[in-house]
C-alpha cells in the first residue's frame, strides 16, 4: 500500500484517467529496444527468476517489431549475461549470493537465450549488456544517432529495474521515451505499476500497446544511414 491508502496499480489507473503533464509525443524517426527478452525472464515455469505481467507480452514485442522493421526503424535487442568466470560483472557481481540471481547468467546459457517465441530478424542488432540500462557502456546510443532516432520505444523486463534505468538513460540523452504498459513487466504487480506511474509522470510517454502502434504507424518510414 502506498500514498493515501491506495495501491500502485489504483495509483497509476487515477494517472492515466487525468494525466498532469503533456505527453512528449512522437518525433521523426523511433527505434525499438527490447530490454532482456531472454528465457531467465520470460519463462516463469522453468526459472523463478521469470515474471509475467501481461501473457500476452511476447506477442504484443512482436507486433511492434514488425511494424518498426516495415518502416525502416531499428529493432534493437539487449540480453544480459556474463563470462564463466564471473570476472566482468564488477561489483554488481559481489552479491552473486545464490545460483539463479542475476549476475549468475552465464554467456551461451539456457539462461542468457532469448526467448524462441520472438521474433527476430536477421538485420537486428543484439546487444550483450551488464548493467541495469540498456545505454551504460554499450553502442546503443551511438547506434540511434547514426539512424538519426529521436523516439526510442522500451519493451522488456523488469518494469523497476532495467526497464526503468534504461528509460531514464534515454531520457538523459535527450530521446523522446515510450513505453508500451502490456509490453513491460516484474516479479510483482506494486513495483510493476509503480515504476509506470513514476515512468509516466516524469520520464516517458507510457501508453497502451495499441497506441504506440498507431503512434509509430504516423512517423513517416524512411531509409535507415546518416542520411536518411
Amino acid at each position: 500500500m502506498i500514498e493515501d491508502g491506495k495501491t500502485a496499480r489504483q495509483l497509476y489507473a487515477a494517472l492515466k484517467a487525468a494525466p498532469p503533464r503533456a505527453r512528449f509525443g512522437f518525433g521523426r524517426r523511433a527505434a525499438l529496444v527490447n530490454v532482456d527478452l531472454q528465457c531467465a525472464y520470460t519463462q516463469p515455469d522453468t526459472y523463478v527468476t521469470a515474471y509475467e505481467t501481461d501473457p500476452r507480452q511476447v506477442e504484443h514485442v512482436n507486433a511492434l517489431a514488425a511494424l518498426c522493421r516495415g518502416r525502416g526503424f531499428p529493432v534493437v535487442w539487449t540480453y544480459v549475461a556474463y563470462l564463466p568466470s564471473g570476472e566482468d560483472c564488477g561489483v554488481w557481481g559481489t552479491r552473486t549470493d545464490t545460483p539463479d540471481s542475476l549476475q549468475n547468467i552465464k554467456e551461451g546459457s539456457p539462461r542468457a537465450a532469448l526467448d524462441p517465441r520472438l521474433d527476430r530478424a536477421p538485420a537486428d542488432i543484439l546487444i550483450n549488456k551488464r548493467m541495469a540500462s540498456a545505454f551504460f557502456e554499450t553502442n546503443l546510443r551511438s547506434l540511434l544517432t547514426f539512424h538519426r532516432v529521436d523516439t526510442v520505444v522500451v519493451t522488456g523486463g523488469s518494469t523497476s529495474g532495467c526497464v526503468r534505468a534504461t528509460v531514464v538513460d534515454g531520457l538523459s540523452c535527450g530521446f523522446r521515451m515510450v513505453v508500451p504498459e502490456e509490453a513491460v513487466a516484474d516479479r510483482h504487480e506494486s513495483p510493476h505499476f509503480a515504476n509506470l506511474y513514476d515512468m509516466a509522470v516524469k520520464y516517458a510517454d507510457v501508453l497502451p500497446v495499441a497506441e504506440v502502434l498507431a503512434g509509430l504507424e504516423r512517423i513517416a518510414g524512411r531509409p535507415p544511414g546518416p542520411d536518411a
